[in-house]
């Protein structure tokens, strides 16, 4: 999404978006989790939309903290569908609620959110995992998670490439943070 480049420098929605969180990586449970969500429910919606919106997920989802979220029951959602801060999808929900299950379970299964990501990073054959690949993985680990929605959670992580231009002044705090340079 290169023209982001173009467009989020400045603009007081998408300028500290771009410029201090798109395309860095990220290594907390919670962060991490929020940008899935986050994507998710971007889904039909613009990205502007939905970082107006953020401190409102951040409320209703309880900081996405993975333990609360993952017990949610019914009053949860009927709170959540009700909540006019958020974006009011039954399907968006039910797979936040869910991928917070999933979330949880990484912990044992790969020591955590992060690891489970960072063990996908090459396919078996050593070969970096290309974004094809990436989503047919998210689409049998999670829900709501199509190629878009996957690409863009992957990209804004630094797990694919496309952020950023080559000649945005970002690459370089995004190296400098990785420790590339």
């Amino acid at each position: 999404m290169s023209s982001y480049c173009d467009v989020a420098p400045g603009h007081p929605v998408h300028g500290p978006y771009h410029d201090g969180e798109y395309g860095f990586p990220q290594r907390g449970e919670a962060a991490l989790f929020e940008r899935l969500l986050l994507e998710i429910n971007q889904a039909g919606l613009s990205w502007e939309t939905i970082l107006k919106k953020r401190e409102g997920f951040r409320r209703a989802y309880h900081g996405f903290d993975v333990d609360t979220v993952a017990g949610y029951g019914e009053a949860d959602v009927a709170r959540l569908l009700a909540d006019p801060g958020i974006i009011r999808n039954r399907l968006k929900v039910a797979a936040a609620i869910h991928n917070a299950g999933v979330v949880r379970a990484m912990r044992a299964s790969h020591g955590g959110f992060a690891a489970w990501l960072d063990a996908h990073v090459h396919e078996a054959d050593g070969h970096p995992r290309d974004k094809a690949a990436w989503v047919k993985l998210f689409k049998r680990t999670f829900r709501f998670t199509g190629g878009e929605i996957t690409g863009e959670f992957l990209m804004s992580l630094g797990y694919l490439p496309g952020a950023h231009r080559a000649d945005c002044p970002v690459v370089a705090e995004i190296a400098r943070v990785r420790g590339d340079g």
